[in-house]
């Protein structure tokens, strides 16, 4: 009888995946937690730092619990701005949890690592499973960090850790939360309200992307995995889609043919430069049968239409 764990529920991945969880396991077996608590239609969202090592540990034993997906971070763009206290909050909760899983024998635990792990040594097309890890931003270092803690934990005392390195999200259920690949979001909210978008990256600038939905399951696909097919027990590449701002422009036009973009660089696109353009996720293919199934115009068909839908609500309140 699972017990699952989510740190970070209110976060952009963190609100979808809940729901996922909700629909596979019950209510009931969800234990949902954030530093900003709120109730809503799918239940409760308890408060948890998940910094806090006493009280992350006190929930495990008290629930009992024997998944936890620790979803908790600051992202790329927002971590730039205070990397001292990125690096705590990434590392310290991971290593909470970890030490937790390891105490209360918690079954499985999952680490959301990110593309933001590759820096400018890694060759940018089809950035390969074992490519070099020198990020170039805090965000990255603690990813790349949290994945050999990951592997220590496995290697050393046996706990069940899985992880995917995510491309950048691209869902309608929430706004994004500080990452360098948020545009891809943003860029449909200003379509659907006939509003120009201002792009903080150049127009070629080609980053690997995944539809929600995919990265949903993905994320279930690979937890649901019998533990002998996980091979990588530092973190998964998967693969989406890739694109540039220009060619998600062309997309939304075949809906919105007068909407307009304007490029004005800032310093995400740094960041964005030393990310690759493409990733090749064999490893996941082999391991756990990982294939994506959106492409760019079906991303743009379903975000578009899910906008207008929320939209139309608004107005009717």
């Amino acid at each position: 009888m699972e017990r699952i764990l989510i740190t970070g529920s209110g976060g952009q991945l963190g609100t979808v995946l809940r729901k996922a969880l909700i629909d596979k396991y019950g209510t009931e077996r969800v234990v949902a937690t954030d530093i900003r608590p709120r109730t809503d239609e799918f239940g409760s969202i308890d408060l948890l730092n998940a910094v806090d090592r006493n009280g992350l540990e006190n929930l495990i034993k008290e629930q009992s619990i024997t998944q936890i997906y620790h979803l908790a971070a600051i992202l790329s763009a927002s971590g730039e701005a205070d990397p001292v206290r990125t690096w705590d909050i990434n590392l310290k909760s991971w290593l909470n949890v970890l030490e937790a899983a390891r105490k209360y024998k918690v079954e499985k635990v999952f680490f959301p690592s990110s593309i933001a792990v590759f820096g400018a040594s890694a060759n940018k097309v089809d950035t390969s499973q074992t490519e070099y890890l020198d990020p170039l931003t805090v965000y990255g270092i603690s990813k790349a960090a949290g994945e050999q803690w990951g592997n220590y934990y496995f290697s050393k005392f046996g706990v069940d850790v899985r992880s995917i390195r995510y491309p950048g999200v691209i869902g309608h259920e929430s706004l994004p939360g500080g990452g360098t690949t948020d545009y891809a979001v943003e860029i449909y909210h200003k379509a659907i309200n006939n509003e120009a978008y201002t792009c903080y990256l150049s127009k070629n600038t080609a980053l690997p992307m995944i539809y929600m939905a995919d990265a949903i399951r993905a994320t279930l696909e690979l937890m649901d995995a019998p533990k002998e097919k996980i091979k990588t027990r530092t973190s998964y590449n998967i693969n989406g889609l890739s694109f540039t701002p220009e060619e998600i422009t062309r997309s939304i036009k075949k809906w919105y043919p007068n909407f307009t973009v304007e490029y004005q660089p800032d310093f995400r696109q740094k960041i964005a430069e030393n990310w690759p353009s493409s990733i090749d996720d064999t490893q996941a293919q082999r391991d756990w049968n990982w294939s994506p199934h959106y492409q760019l115009d079906d991303v743009s068909n379903e975000m578009i239409a899910e906008l207008r839908k929320k939209q139309n609500l608004l107005k009717e309140v």
